[in-house]
């Protein structure tokens, strides 16, 4: 037989902290049989399922299970069945609830089915907490959601705190929301925070999505602190000390583990195809330092083996040390030279450009040497332009009278 109950406890805080959710809560008893067991209640906030029976046993087994068949089982003697607080399920696949009366055929099983239009809820949901206090959620919209959809996020830190809308939402270019900016946000290690987003559309309804996150998980850690290297002279190791990185939440030192680089700056190459180093304290001795070459020192932190994020964190400022190869004595000689072909070749395009030897010095002239001069044409070449004197020539005949 089959029954549509309605959820009275469906979420308390869903329904007066939130959004409306659009979802259904459809029962089925046992086919043999009427079932006694009606009205199925389930209280999200303290983790209580809840039913009437029109008959008494002394025994219930209630079990809740998600989607992906994740199941808690409890045993107990009489309603309310409670499971444990800290079961964190989301709600936006479906969840199965079942209960039964152990040696019987009597059960009830009821589905929290959520409602709206499929592919309308968001997609690709993640959210990074970094530089200690501040979070950044970010999401698709769905693929055949409505353009004029709209979300909303809600989130909390646990089942026990007041939910809270997000306030400096990111949008596309089309004004949807996409994301949201949160600021003072506490790492609580001890709970699930819980997400929420809801849509809503002018033309069907939209689905909505949660999820529950454990902050720390989702957390860049931040480099760490006073990082400093002391190389001792005439010796042929450096100390390299640094302090935990910043967290909301203080740790000890055994829990966090530590990935140093030290490249060789003049051959970057080369010293990357060495594997970096990694220590759980806060001191490391690099022994295998040359004064005569200049070191890039970085450092980033993971948590290990207890409540912090397994991912590396962000790397430190890049800090120098070592004297390097010494490249004074070049760059003296270098300027040296350039200085002295600069004196040398200035005066003399100085020279060239603004004067002439022709002008400084006029040509001195020389005697013509009569016995080596050329005749032909460098005489007439000579003397072409020379004032040629008239002369008048009287002729005179003699003949002889017979």
């Amino acid at each position: 037989m089959f029954n549509t109950l309605v959820l009275i406890c469906v979420t308390w805080w869903y329904v007066t902290l939130f959004h409306p959710l659009h979802a259904d809560l459809q029962c089925t008893g046992s086919e043999a049989q009427e079932s006694p067991i009606t009205n199925v209640k389930m209280n999200w906030r303290k983790m209580e399922l809840s039913w009437e029976s029109s008959k008494n046993f002394s025994t219930y087994e209630c079990t809740i299970m998600d989607k992906n068949r994740n199941s808690v089982p409890k045993k107990v003697n009489s309603s309310p069945c409670r499971f444990p607080v800290e079961q964190y399920i989301a709600l936006h696949k479906g969840v199965f609830f079942t209960i039964e009366v152990p040696n019987t055929n009597i059960s009830e099983s009821c589905t929290f089915i959520p409602g709206g239009m499929n592919g309308s809820a968001i997609e690709n949901f993640s959210c990074v907490i970094y530089n200690v206090s501040l979070m950044n959620c970010t999401w698709q919209a769905g693929r055949n959601a409505p353009e004029d959809t709209q979300y909303f996020l809600y989130w909390q830190y646990s089942r026990y705190d007041d939910a809270m809308e997000c306030k400096l939402y990111i949008k596309d270019e089309n004004g949807r929301n996409t994301g949201c900016r949160f600021q003072n946000v506490t790492i609580q290690t001890a709970v699930d925070a819980y997400f929420l987003v809801n849509g809503s559309s002018n033309e069907s309804l939209i689905q909505f999505y949660d999820e529950y996150i454990k902050l720390y998980e989702i957390e860049i850690l931040t480099p760490p602190l006073n990082v400093t290297v002391n190389c001792i002279r005439d010796s042929s190791g450096c100390i390299i000390t640094w302090q935990q990185p910043l967290t909301s939440h203080r740790k000890k030192t055994k829990c966090f583990e530590y990935e140093i680089r030290i490249q060789n700056k003049d051959d970057p190459k080369k010293e990357n195809k060495d594997p970096p180093v990694r220590v759980r304290n806060n001191t490391y001795k690099f022994e295998n330092y040359n004064k005569k070459k200049k070191y890039i020192l970085k450092i980033r932190a993971r948590g290990r083996n207890c409540l912090l994020s397994s991912d590396w964190g962000e790397w430190s400022e890049p800090i120098e040390f070592g004297q390097g190869k010494d490249y004074f004595i070049f760059v003296i000689l270098f300027l040296i030279a350039l200085g002295t072909i600069s004196v040398t070749l200035l005066p003399y395009c100085l020279f060239k450009r603004y004067c002439s030897f022709k002008n400084i010095f006029s040509p001195i002239p020389q005697p013509r040497d009569k016995f080596n001069a050329s005749n032909g044409e460098d005489t007439q070449t000579e003397y072409v332009n020379l004032p040629k004197k008239s002369h008048t020539e009287e002729i005179t005949i003699v003949e002889e009278m017979v």
